[in-house]
């Protein structure tokens, strides 16, 4: 019985810990040269010459089941892109720009007789609403389609990620 009340009083902890503690930093000095993204899990891993640097929890379009079809589903994209931008003065903290659309999307969208929308990022918080909201912007899906971090986050992205770095995406 004991164990079980250690347990019960334990998990409130560690989770009010990940909420209220900053997370371990990228380690000095990393290169990040791929991104891989499980929408379900809403985890976003980063790379570093095959190896596993810092996984991130992530927020999604306000719709992320399934493949981005057009502008305006809210949904994230899925498949393999590159990191093709970079944004210091967006309307979020920083961004970092996905290549999506490609040739078979903008094909898909057009075939619904739909634009297949453009400007998918990895960004931080709006500008002025970071404040209290930190770490618990992921408690639910809130972007038009992009993946959403912290701007501790984004910061520690921004200056790690590699131009052409691979972003892949899985549901």
């Amino acid at each position: 019985m004991k164990k079980r009340m250690l347990i019960a009083l334990l998990i409130p902890a560690a989770v009010a810990a990940y909420y209220f503690y900053p997370s371990a930093p990228l380690p000095k000095g990393s290169v990040v040269d791929k991104l891989v993204v499980y929408k379900s899990k809403r985890k976003m891993h980063a790379y570093g010459n095959g190896q596993l640097l810092k996984t991130y929890t992530v927020a999604l379009g306000k719709d992320p089941v399934g493949h981005k079809q057009y502008e305006g589903d809210n949904r994230t994209p899925e498949g393999t892109y590159t990191i093709n931008d970079r944004n210091l003065n967006s309307g979020y903290h920083k961004n970092l720009g996905i290549s999506y659309p490609n040739a078979a999307d903008i094909a898909n969208a057009q075939k619904l007789g739909k634009s297949a929308g453009s400007a998918i990022k990895i960004h931080g918080l709006r500008n002025g609403s970071a404040g209290y909201i930190n770490k618990f912007h992921h408690l639910k899906d809130w972007t038009a389609g992009c993946i959403a971090v912290t701007n501790s986050e984004i910061d520690e992205l921004y200056a790690a990620v590699k131009p052409n770095a691979i972003i892949e995406i899985y549901p």
